[in-house]
Formats: structure tokens, C-alpha cells, sequence
């Protein structure tokens, strides 16, 4: 079944509507018809790419999805066939992360699963990176998920269990040149997964952060730059879902998709120089 909302038109779902205070939504029991029994995923960026493919995943495994992105045709094109609530939404609004936790907690009375899966890339020399694409990337990419996990995750360690699902990148882990402004969004992501481990640790709340590579997707025409190398090849985007469906099961930390990828991390670690140089001739 699938329902849509829209959480900046009518403030109504097909369903109860949204909760009328500004306070942040706790409830614990599934609304009638969610599916009890099923435990529920909140996944932004899936209207399209990794965040569709993930959504799809976990629908074939049952779950309850709670899906989000700017474009209500494309989401409804996911939640086909899923037992889904689509709730468009522009997480770079202000009001965005607030309003689409109550709508989410609202709707399906409780969310055992977030994947923070939105962003948006600006390829191009920094200096000539306008100032207003630099405050949307990190308003997008970092900001955004930070206020989301904010709202959602009092209600999972009120309730002792659930998991943040953080997706970064390889820019964030070794820096991209012409893409400095998503590296380091993604790097801010990577230390918040950390940080926020460690937080949580004890309360039967669980991190994992995903980074994925190269990912066949349409992420690089609509940064302004398609990809046109010829190594790394592109990976599916399920092949990243399937990832993040295993690391959800087995209560996994860090996945790197592909796996070889957590090199460069560890060679930049102990061996800077060398890191550098062989980013200066690959990178």
C-alpha cells in the first residue's frame, strides 16, 4: 500500500494528520494499517540512485518504508509494490529535518531504521564555486543530516534500539580536487558517525556509515560533471543497498562499497606522503 503526503503543502497525510505542536513526535505504537509486525525505515534521498535502491531492498525484506525526497512522482515510482508512506520533502528548508520526523513518527508511530541517504555534488574549482551552491551542498549533505538524526533519535533510544545509517563518500575519506566542498561535507559526516557511536553507545542504538565509490547513478550529470574515467568503474546502486541490508542485519559499523576501498584511508594514515603522491598522479 502506499500512501503521499506532502509535508510543505496541507499538513495532512492520507491518514491522521500532522501533529499541530512543534514539539518533536515519540510515539511508539504503529498507526492501524502500518503493519505491526514490520519494523519501519525512514530513507531520504530516495526518490532516485542509492536511496531508491536501498528503499527497494528493504522492501523486498518487509519492512515498512517511510520515504522522502523533493520529487513526489519519482518516490511514488519507488514505493511501488513496497508497503510505503511517501512524504516529499526539501530537507536544505530550515523547517525540513523538524517537520518531516513528525510527519515520519506521526505516520508510522515509531522508526527502527534511518537512512540518511540525500546529498548533491557541485563539481569545478572552488574558487569559482558560488556561494550560494557551497551553502546548498552543505545544507544538503551535512546540515540536514544532522538536524534529521537530531529529531529522530530521541525516540530510539527512549525505545532502546534502532540504527542511524549515514551514507558518506571516498571524497570524504581521501578528498577530491574540484570537489572540496562535498569532500568535506562527507568528512564531517564520517567524524559525526564516529562521535555519535560513541554517544550512543549502551543504549541499543546502533551507526553505520556507508561509503560508497564510484556509483552508477545520475549524481555526476547533476553535479554539472559526468563521470568520464575509465577506473574505478561504476558500481550498481544495489550493490551499495545490498551492503547496507547486510550491515543493518549484522549490526555493522563501517562498510565500504566497494570493499577495497577502506585502503586509502589506511594509507594516508601511515604513510601521508605517499598518500599524496599517488593522489596527485590518480586522484
Amino acid at each position: 500500500m502506499t500512501h503521499s503526503g506532502s509535508i510543505f503543502g496541507p499538513r495532512t497525510l492520507s491518514g491522521p494528520g500532522l501533529p499541530a505542536s512543534g514539539r518533536p513526535v515519540t510515539a511508539r505504537e504503529p498507526r492501524p494499517g502500518a503493519g505491526e509486525d514490520s519494523e519501519v525505515a525512514l530513507v531520504t534521498g530516495a526518490s532516485s540512485g542509492i536511496g531508491a535502491a536501498i528503499a527497494r531492498r528493504f522492501a523486498r525484506g518487509g519492512w515498512q518504508l517511510l520515504l522522502t525526497g523533493r520529487d513526489r512522482c519519482r518516490l511514488e515510482e519507488t514505493a511501488v509494490g513496497a508497503s510505503a508512506v511517501v512524504l516529499p520533502a526539501d530537507l536544505a528548508d530550515p523547517d525540513g529535518p523538524r517537520l518531516l520526523a513528525e510527519a515520519a513518527l506521526e505516520a508510522a508511530g515509531r522508526i527502527d531504521l534511518l537512512v540518511a541517504g540525500a546529498g548533491i555534488g557541485w563539481a569545478g574549482p572552488f574558487v569559482s564555486m558560488p556561494p550560494a551552491a557551497i551553502d546548498r551542498v552543505l545544507a544538503v549533505d551535512l546540515n540536514a543530516t544532522l538536524h534529521l538524526v537530531r529529531e529522530v533519535l530521541p525516540s530510539m533510544v527512549t525505545a532502546g534500539s534502532g540504527r542511524v545509517v549515514l551514507v558518506g563518500s571516498i571524497a570524504g575519506c581521501v578528498g577530491v580536487r574540484e570537489e572540496a566542498v562535498y569532500s568535506a561535507a562527507k568528512a564531517a559526516v564520517g567524524a559525526f558517525a564516529e562521535a555519535l557511536r560513541q554517544e550512543v553507545r549502551g543504549s541499543g542504538v546502533g551507526v553505520t556509515h556507508v561509503v560508497p565509490g564510484v556509483v552508477d547513478t545520475a549524481f555526476f550529470e547533476r553535479r554539472g560533471r559526468p563521470y568520464q574515467r575509465t577506473r574505478p568503474r561504476p558500481v550498481p546502486a544495489e550493490r551499495v543497498a545490498d551492503a547496507v541490508w547486510d550491515a543493518v542485519g549484522r549490526g555493522r559499523d563501517d562498510v565500504y562499497v566497494p570493499s577495497w576501498l577502506h585502503l586509502p584511508g589506511r594509507v594516508r594514515g601511515a604513510a601521508p606522503a605517499l598518500y599524496r603522491r599517488l593522489l596527485d598522479r590518480f586522484g
